[in-house]
Order: structure tokens, then C-alpha cells, then sequence
């Protein structure tokens, strides 16, 4: 899900009531179903979410990640089994482009200066560079086994990649378009997430439903090191930092509940209850 910068719209991905298809979720290696089917992008008055959607938008299958320009006028939904991404117009509410990708998209970030996406593709290993202006994949940069979600630095200058299977997350060179380093983490990390001063990414390292696991390992940019390694709950999935560094959220899937992470301490100050499966997670600015 994802907030849009001035803050008036939710934006979350979904499907059709009752399809009837199933697929597997690459993010965390089980089974979902309907994932097969035709998605749809869901807007929200984040306001006012007992009204419900304020507007459902087609898009392809199997959608997994929506993001938003910097302008707020345009938003971005990868479709899995599509290997494609939907560029939608938020003020007509359709879709006016659609942009092939590598093999299984699913996270994506856009760059701090809203010039580029960078999409993991699962199945590929790859993460593709989308130019926001041309809509087209300007490079495919190698980076290692079932990368699932992208994270920027603030400066733009570098993109960390978890690599579900391999328990590692990469760090890729934006200008150079290529690897430079791999951090060992946690099992099955999933979400990364910077905090705006760009000193660490931490990451959420969900493990497996039958094994999960129940950590967050922060990584110091400036060595690409492990510098700390947190208990949350289990399945630690989501990830996003508070506009000013001070906290950092963390969804946990198995435990119905979301952890508050002090930086300063990088210690868990709260654990908050939440629904069912909570998934991803944005900051209402």
C-alpha cells in the first residue's frame, strides 16, 4: 500500500471479489489464492476508511506493489504474472501505460528524484530500471536468487535488494547499473527501507510459515555491515521509517501485530495489535 504524497489517497492492490484462479506468492514462497487473476488497484480517503473504496482501477495479474510519482499524479502497480507495470493517471483514474519488466515483478521504489523505478523481478534475478519520463526498461542489472523488494538510499546513489533465498540483501551501484556488494541477514528477508539521514536499511526478515523467523537486521550504509540484529514478532515483513528517522515500523504477518523500533536504541519500544496478515505498511504524512 502506499500513501500519496499530500496525503489524500490510500492506494493498495486487490483482487475482484471471489476469483476463482490461484497462484503463488513469490514474496513469501506460499500459496494465495486468486493471485492468478486480474487485480485491481483500490484508492481510500485515508480519512474516512469506513466509507470504503472511493474507486477500484483494473489492472493486470497478479498485482503485488503500488507506489506513487512524486507529484502524486501517477501511480505504478507491478503485475506478477504479467512481468509487466501499470502506469495509472490518478486524476482520470486509468490506466495509461503499461511497461514490460523481467520475469515475476514485485517491489518497487522510485528514485528521490522521481526520474527512475527500480523492480525486483523475482524469477529473473533482476532488478529492471524503469525511466519515468520515456516509460520504458532502460537496464536489467543482475543481482542474485528471488530478489523481492528495492529500497534507495536518500541520495539516490544506491538500491539494497532483498534476495529471499539467498538470506542476503544486495547493494547495487544506481550509476554504474551493477552489483557491488551482498550483506548476509536474516531467513526469507523481504522489505528494506532506508531512514532519511541514509546512515542504515533495515530489513524485515520473514522466514517461512513453517519456519519464520522474527528479526529486523539494520545495516550501516557506510560499511555495509550488520550493525544490529532486533526481535519484532514472527513473519517481520513490512518496513517504513517516520519522515523524521526517529522510528521505524515493522509488520508481522504470523503475529497480528506491528512493532515500533526506537533508531536511537534499536530496541523494540511498542507492539501494537493489529488484523489479520498485516502486509505492508506507509506513513500518513
Amino acid at each position: 500500500m502506499q500513501i500519496s504524497p499530500d496525503g489524500s489517497l490510500l492506494l493498495a492492490v486487490g483482487l475482484p471479489p471471489d476469483p476463482a484462479a490461484t497462484s503463488s506468492d513469490q514474496s513469501s514462497g506460499t500459496s494465495m489464492a486468486g493471485m492468478a487473476a486480474p487485480g485491481e488497484v483500490v484508492l481510500f480517503d485515508p480519512q474516512n476508511l469506513a466509507a470504503g473504496p472511493v474507486a477500484r482501477i483494473a489492472v493486470g495479474m497478479h498485482p503485488a506493489h503500488v507506489i506513487t510519482d512524486l507529484a502524486g499524479k501517477r501511480a505504478f502497480v507491478t503485475n506478477a504474472e504479467d512481468d509487466t507495470l501499470s502506469v495509472i493517471d490518478l486524476a482520470s483514474r486509468k490506466v495509461t501505460a503499461t511497461v514490460a519488466t523481467g520475469d515475476y515483478p514485485h517491489g518497487q521504489r522510485l528514485s528521490p528524484d522521481g526520474r527512475e523505478i527500480m523492480v525486483a523481478n523475482v524469477q529473473s534475478g533482476t532488478v529492471s530500471v524503469i525511466d519515468t519520463e520515456t516509460l520504458k526498461e532502460v537496464a536489467s542489472i543482475p543481482v542474485g536468487t528471488t530478489p523481492v523488494q528495492v529500497g534507495f538510499t536518500p541520495d539516490g546513489s544506491h538500491v539494497y535488494v532483498s534476495l529471499r533465498d539467498a538470506n542476503q540483501v544486495a547493494v547495487v551501484d544506481v550509476k554504474a547499473r551493477r552489483l557491488v556488494a551482498t550483506v548476509d541477514v536474516g531467513r526469507n528477508p523481504i522489505q528494506v527501507f532506508a531512514t532519511p539521514d541514509g546512515r542504515f536499511v533495515y530489513v524485515a526478515n520473514q522466514g517461512t510459515e513453517a519456519n519464520p523467523d522474527n528479526t529486523v537486521s539494520v545495516i550501516e550504509v557506510v560499511t555495509n555491515k550488520v550493525v544490529a540484529t532486533i526481535p519484532t514478532g514472527r513473519g517481520a515483513h513490512g518496513v517504513v521509517v517516520s519522515p523524521n528517522g526517529a522510528t521505524v515500523f515493522v509488520t508481522n504477518i504470523l503475529d497480528a501485530t506491528v512493532s515500533a523500533i526506537d533508531v536511537a536504541t534499536q530496541t523494540v519500544i511498542a507492539t501494537v495489535p493489529v488484523g489479520k496478515g498485516p502486509n505492508g505498511i506507509t506513513y500518513l504524512p
